[in-house]
């Protein structure tokens, strides 16, 4: 991935973000400058790895299976005294793009449509590490529903819905309704150890290609282009 496509993606982030009104803490509006002004100050980001996130799996298919991301807030599961005991985080998605079939074994999390279009959802039970076909029980915003493997079922904006440990899902804006601003509310995140992959073998971090200046460092980058 070229870092000319991390900066464009971020801006075009931003941009969406500012459209609905969506502000983020200081820090993620800091250039790579002002990261280096504030170095000795942010040992818990960079432990959390709060901040700008940005991946396209791996695949080269950006525009397809992929998104941008920024961590609000999180904790440490072996550490509770850093941090915080849950994670927010946003994930921001052009027209077309979703993620990659995936499940959670600890994390609880509640996805949330905080703005833009409408976003889609699919969902599977997993036994083995494998998806099968029967009925996903899922509560949306308090309300239990049941929807078979692989249903599409769509999210509007205000609207949010739970998954639990061992629910596998892929999700995105439903094609055609626009970009969108999807919220995470969960347990502490760790995406090292608790994403499982059933569809695709993604890498976590994409590899930077430096064509051009980084605008924010990305939050796996800042031991490299920060702390040094």
């Amino acid at each position: 991935m070229k870092r000319s496509l991390v900066n464009a993606s971020i801006r075009y982030a931003e941009e969406l973000l500012e459209k609905n009104n969506f502000k983020l803490p200081e820090f993620g509006y800091w250039d790579l400058e002002e990261w280096k002004k504030h170095k000795d100050e942010i040992d818990v980001i960079h432990k959390l790895m709060l901040g700008w996130d940005m991946t396209d799996h791996g695949l080269g298919r950006f525009d397809e299976i992929g998104c941008v991301l920024f961590t609000i807030r999180n904790g440490l599961l072996d550490n509770p005294e850093v941090g915080v005991p849950y994670a927010e985080k946003l994930l921001i998605f052009k027209d077309g793009q979703r993620l990659p079939i995936h499940y959670h074994g600890f994390k609880t999390e509640d996805i949330i449509n905080r703005g833009g279009g409408v976003m889609f959802i699919k969902l599977y039970n997993t036994v083995d590490g494998k998806a099968v076909d029967t009925p996903v029980d899922i509560y949306q915003d308090g309300i239990r529903h049941t929807y078979a493997a692989g249903e599409e079922v769509l999210i509007h904006p205000g609207n949010s819905i739970s998954i639990t440990p061992g629910i596998a899902h892929t999700f995105g804006p439903k094609p055609g309704s626009g970009d969108l601003i999807c919220g995470e509310v969960s347990k502490i995140n760790d995406d090292n150890i608790d994403n499982y992959h059933i569809e695709l073998q993604p890498k976590q971090y994409a590899d930077i290609d430096e064509d051009e200046p980084v605008l924010h460092p990305l939050c796996n980058e800042y031991k490299k282009l920060v702390l040094q």
